[in-house]
């Protein structure tokens, strides 16, 4: 039997924050289940396969954005793959390439590959960067989120977009005010979750490994692996956007 195949696509232009990580995770969770697994990374001068179980797009400033966007518009790879509804986890910029367009910090208004229905313009003032929490919005998923957003842009969703979840605290989201954050289309789920977000949050890593080889062997974390992912991490930023912690700090 083959070894199942994620994708990481373009990780030299789209790897700014570490967001290559999201692959070995869902690789490294496969073999723990004792279920053979690959990571196969997709180059500039490399097509994207058309037949893999996961893909991953990571982040990426905008010039590097706008090089991923052009390099992607004609990858008949890809697209073969979204269309048969193949999980593709999109980050940040991942997320923007995947949707309708995106304008860029001079005013550059990019039309992006169309399979989001989501659309990015500058947002004004500083960038929103710190860690956040937020609760899903997603069938499948019941834990609380965590990760950390880096950005300056604003998404808004269209009709044929959902929320992956709702920030808590301070945390920005899509940076449109109702406090969504990230975007469910399709086999598509996007984010500004850094980190990388599925090391933090493995009940989100078994969704999309779920969706692409169906229902998985329950997991034993090997011995000596360190549990302090999704759950040490949700409980001790719970308690510090608690309405408690914000009294204590004087908010």
């Amino acid at each position: 039997m083959s070894p199942a195949t994620i994708v990481l696509v373009l990780p030299e232009v789209l790897g700014t924050y570490g967001d290559a990580g999201n692959a070995a995770v869902l690789a490294t969770r496969l073999r723990w289940r004792g279920i053979d697994a690959e990571v196969r990374t997709v180059g500039w001068d490399d097509a994207v396969p058309a037949d893999a179980d996961v893909y991953v797009l990571g982040g990426g400033e905008d010039a590097a954005q706008m090089l991923a966007v052009e390099r992607l518009r004609d990858s008949a790879g890809l697209r073969h793959a979204l269309d048969r509804g193949a999980p593709t986890l999109a980050v940040c910029a991942g997320l923007q390439i995947l949707g309708r367009a995106f304008t860029v910090a001079d005013g550059t208004r990019v039309a992006g590959l169309d399979r989001l229905d989501v659309e990015t313009v500058p947002g004004r003032g500083a960038r929103r960067i710190g860690d956040v929490t937020a609760d899903p919005l997603v069938d499948g998923l019941s834990e609380l989120l965590v990760g950390f957003e880096n950005h300056g842009g604003v998404t808004s969703l269209g009709p044929d977009a959902a929320p992956l979840a709702r920030v808590r605290g301070n945390g920005a989201g899509n940076g449109t005010g109702d406090r969504l954050e990230g975007v469910v289309g399709g086999s598509v789920v996007g984010t500004y979750f850094h980190g990388p977000v599925l090391a933090r949050n493995p009940e989100l890593a078994d969704l999309l490994l779920t969706r692409a080889l169906g229902d998985l062997p329950p997991l034993e974390v090997p011995e000596g692996v360190p549990s302090s992912t999704a759950r040490g991490l949700a409980a001790r930023f719970r308690d510090r956007f608690s309405p408690d912690a914000a009294r204590r700090a004087g908010a």
